[in-house]
């Protein structure tokens, strides 16, 4: 129970990589709040945590929007108290190739993944800095390393998260704020069950491991990097992908 009297904030924690995040952190002693856009998935992954025997929060936010996140961040202090641990997780896409690829399509992506990681890291790093401590995991994206086609939007906002986590790891490091990112390869989730399987089997051949990580692969890379076995770890991208990239 390394993370007992710890609170986390799970962004898109409603499914997939972002529920299996929450439900580990919370296995290891974590209250977590539970924020996504989908209420009613969040509030299942928020009593799953609850039968744990820890205290869970669902949010309904749009991070898109910074209003909602700042509405967010004070409801989570009203009632625990401190935000020890931000897990910036959500994210979208709409896959075009570029020459299909709409400003919608653009800003729709760009918004949700970059501008929404701004926005929490902001509404959340200055009660942190009031604490001196803290721990800021963003889900990046192998696509953000490599590229990927059909993801000119997507590729560009995990490169930009990147780039953010590496600049807000260096402001506030004497703070006693970690700040890191993980980028995940291919996870078996909704997103990769909508490929072809065809396609999937080409995918798979591409990756020295042979085969789709879980989202639990995910989770249990950012438990490293939310606990005191990563105190010395900063401004880093922990690459979790089978060796797709390297």
């Amino acid at each position: 129970m390394e993370l007992e009297g710890k609170v986390a904030l799970v962004t898109g924690a409603a499914q997939g990589i972002g529920k299996a995040i929450a439900h580990l952190l919370a296995k290891n002693g974590a209250d977590v709040v539970v924020s996504d856009i989908n209420l009613e998935k969040a509030q299942e992954t928020s009593e799953v945590i609850q039968k744990m025997g820890r205290k869970s929060l669902a949010i309904k936010v749009n991070v898109a929007d910074l209003s909602d996140v700042e509405q967010m961040v004070e409801a989570i202090l009203g009632q625990f108290g401190r935000i020890d641990i931000l897990v910036n997780n959500a994210g979208i896409t709409r896959d075009r190739l570029i020459l299909r690829m709409t400003e919608e399509d653009w800003d729709a992506v760009l918004d949700v993944n970059l501008k929404g990681t701004f926005h929490c890291t902001k509404a959340v790093i200055r009660h942190m800095a009031k604490q001196r401590s803290g721990k800021i995991v963003n889900i990046a994206s192998v696509s953000g390393e490599m590229g990927n086609p059909g993801q000119a939007n997507y590729s560009a906002s995990k490169a930009g998260v990147i780039g953010l986590t590496k600049t807000i790891a260096r402001e506030f490091a004497a703070r006693g704020i970690n700040v890191n990112a993980i980028a995940p390869g291919f996870i078996q989730t909704a997103m990769t069950d909508a490929i072809p399987e065809k396609s999937k089997e080409t995918l798979i051949q591409m990756i020295p491991m042979e085969r789709l990580g879980q989202p639990e692969d995910v989770a249990e890379a950012v438990l490293f990097l939310v606990s005191e076995r990563s105190s010395y770890i900063t401004g880093q991208v922990l690459n979790v992908n089978g060796g797709i990239y390297m």
